[in-house]
């Protein structure tokens, strides 16, 4: 879930709760409706009145002649969004057993005007009245700009499986601060309450697309657990369903006044929790600083609200300072946001910012950092959208030493100067659900690089995420969308898609909801051409590669621990040891200092000739700014294997071509402090 503040996207002001609900996600919803033939596709008891499909011909099935699977991904839903904040914010459901007129009424409080749809009034502006009717009318629901209604009704979609995605991520998503502020609620605001329930409702909508196509494991909705299974399900033609979470304060890892309050066991029990719940990525922070991580500020009216409520749920507003480098957290601006600010104690004000102090001073702290450590060992994938470029830079720095693929970004909400960074991992990257023009635009920015890496693109539609999505580009416009139209690969025909009494046309309203997904794709490939929409039907296959890649992870055995170590000098200190064996203890905690200045050394004998290929240097404070990693077999005649003069600290790699070595030597060179030089761990890897 995401909202204004998007790279290529047009923001909205947004005030008060609609700060605080900005962190909202997506939901599906209908009910069956009526059978159709023979063909394995359609039910054979679909309940009637439902909503249209408006699809016909197979849905592709198998591989390609590659052996790899075909159809697009949207890396970012949130189906069950409805179930979030409370319970009110989103009216709708994305099915129900009493049929689609349950699932697809609009909220009590909308009603008879939509004047008490506060979200709406905030978010749309005017007057805030609507149409409240949902089935069978729909006049003024869902709709591109509507931000409170359901757009991810089950048969909407089985649309957009049909018209050729066949990877839906499904983040599980929820704000407390957003539940807690927003006028309307039915149940508590606990977040991991939340994020079970809407992994329980996947599961249930899952049994009832089944029941539709005569019991279990017959159904088109299929939720998998592994790469495999999603490839299985795949090559069948069904839609592979992921769980994600995306919720501010994962296991109660919140932070008060800087202080946690949650421990490792805590994340530990959570991810284990998850795990077994069946989610297989995640984010570890959204919108509010956290226990684990800093977040990437949101801008303008609705960041100084969202700021507001960092301060209600952490004692603390954003701190910012000078970036360091190229990335750069979104500027956070001196908007005002009145409504919101109300709700600040009595003289409490929102600070201001430099303009040219864009970026967040909290990184991925220690607990962080475990959990992170920990996503790995379980194999899971990690989100850095909404991270703070300091969290991101960590992440991306420990996924690299330890060459772990699992990185996801998936709606546009991380610096693009990381591209190549996640592409070089392994990593996978979709674009935010943008207007077919920006979104092509953006994806012919990226194309070299994928080509490059030989990966597909993805897209991340975060339906019912708060966000807004593409508006209609006119009935007039150049290359539109005409109807009917066949599907990429060309199996089946696409026509306009009616619910009730309502018909959809892209061209005049834009992307409504999910089942106008086909739609938009062949809007973006009318205005981009076919590269661009080929691209896209790549993302499943480079999607699963990223799984698959992350799942069978296996740590390298490091070959410095418990390496006979030496240095140049060390830092001498009444009350603990600076030694060299400090940085290759296997305690993080712990380090080796040297004396101040320039020309000092660290050396490791590893007791045996081995093949060394990748050196890995975790700098405290004190780093070097130049320096060569060097390589011998005999302690006596070296050779640089690697060597930089840019240093920044942090987590270093160096990588090089399989080299026979026992001795690695780390020269220094040029401080980049007036200290001296500091590592906590120093590995070193074989072929």
């Amino acid at each position: 879930m995401t909202s204004a503040g998007r790279p290529y996207r047009r923001r909205k002001n947004v005030t008060v709760v609609s700060l605080l609900l900005l962190v909202l996600a997506v939901a599906l919803g209908p009910t069956p409706s009526s059978a159709a033939g023979t063909d394995w596709w359609n039910p054979t008891a679909r309940p009637a009145p439902d909503s249209g499909i408006n699809v016909t011909g197979a849905p592709f099935t198998g591989t390609d002649a590659k052996g790899d699977v075909r159809g697009f991904v949207d890396a970012h839903d949130h189906i069950f969004a409805n179930e979030a904040f409370g319970g009110r914010l989103i009216c709708g459901k994305p099915f129900s057993e009493q049929g689609v007129a349950d699932a697809l009424k609009d909220c009590p409080e909308h009603y008879p005007d939509g004047s008490l749809a506060i979200f709406d009034f905030i978010t749309n502006g005017g007057d805030g009245k609507h149409d409240p009717v949902g089935w069978p009318t729909f006049k003024d629901w869902p709709a591109h700009d509507s931000l409170t209604h359901q757009q991810n009704y089950y048969a909407w979609v089985e649309r957009a499986w049909r018209g050729g995605q066949r990877v839906l991520v499904n983040d599980l998503v929820t704000n407390g601060v957003i539940c807690s502020v927003y006028f309307f609620k039915d149940r508590g605001c606990d977040e991991m309450t939340s994020i079970r329930l809407q992994a329980k409702l996947t599961y249930d909508m899952q049994s009832f697309v089944d029941k539709m196509y005569g019991g279990p494991g017959k159904g088109w909705f299929r939720i998998v657990t592994d790469s495999a299974q999603a490839r299985k399900v795949i090559e069948q033609g069904k839609l592979a369903v992921v769980l994600g979470v995306e919720t501010s304060e994962p296991f109660g890892c919140k932070q008060v006044l800087d202080i946690a309050q949650c421990s490792k066991a805590d994340i530990d029990k959570g991810l284990d929790e998850l795990y077994a719940l069946g989610v297989r990525s995640m984010f570890l922070c959204h919108k509010f600083d956290n226990a684990l991580c800093g977040v990437r500020f949101d801008s303008g009216t609705l960041g100084t609200a969202i700021n507001v409520g960092q301060f209600l749920s952490t004692g603390t507003f954003w701190k910012t300072e000078k970036c360091t480098g190229p990335q750069a957290d979104n500027p956070i601006g001196d908007a005002a946001a009145p409504e919101a600010e109300k709700k600040l104690p009595e003289g409490v004000r929102v600070p201001s910012y430099q303009a040219d102090a864009r970026c967040n001073v909290r990184g991925l702290t220690e607990l962080g950092e475990y959990a992170a450590r920990g996503m790995m060992r379980r194999g899971m994938m990690l989100e850095i959208d909404h991270m703070s470029v300091k969290a991101t830079g960590r992440v991306l720095d420990i996924f690299e030493a330890e060459s772990y693929p699992g990185v996801l970004s998936s709606h546009s909400w991380m610096d693009l100067d990381w591209t190549e960074r996640v592409y070089g991992l392994g990593g996978f990257i979709a674009q935010y659900m943008h207007g077919s023009e920006d979104f092509v635009s953006e994806a012919k920015r990226t194309k070299a690089l994928r080509d490059r890496y030989g990966v597909g693109y993805g897209y991340g539609t975060d339906m019912n995420g708060v966000g807004g999505w593409p508006g209609p580009r006119g009935a007039d416009a150049p290359d539109k969308v005409t109807y009917p139209f066949k599907s990429v690969d060309g199996g089946s025909v696409i026509d306009r898609q009616t619910t009730g009494e309502r018909t959809w046309d892209l061209n005049t309203d834009g992307a409504a909801h999910y089942g106008l997904v086909p739609d938009w794709i062949e809007d973006i490939r009318r205005v981009g051409g076919q590269d661009v929409v080929d691209d896209l039907f790549r993302g499943a296959e480079s999607y699963l590669d990223t799984w698959r890649a992350s799942e069978n992870h296996k740590p390298e055995a490091d070959l410095a621990r418990g390496a006979t170590a030496s240095a140049s000098s060390s830092e001498w200190s009444l009350f603990t040891s600076y030694g060299p064996h400090r940085a290759v203890d296997g305690d993080g905690g712990t380090r080796w200092a040297s004396d101040w200045s320039d020309d000092q050394w660290y050396r490791l004998d590893l007791g045996s000739t081995r093949s060394v290929e990748r050196v890995t240097l975790d700098w405290e404070r004190a780093y070097a700014k130049s320096y060569r990693v060097e390589l011998s077999t005999d302690g006596t005649n070296w050779r640089t294997a690697w060597s930089t003069t840019a240093g920044d600290g942090g987590l270093d790699t160096a990588r090089f071509a399989g080299t026979p070595a026992r001795y690695v030597r780390v020269q220094g060179l040029e401080r980049g402090t007036d200290r001296g030089y500091s590592l906590y761990e120093v590995g070193v890897h074989g072929s």
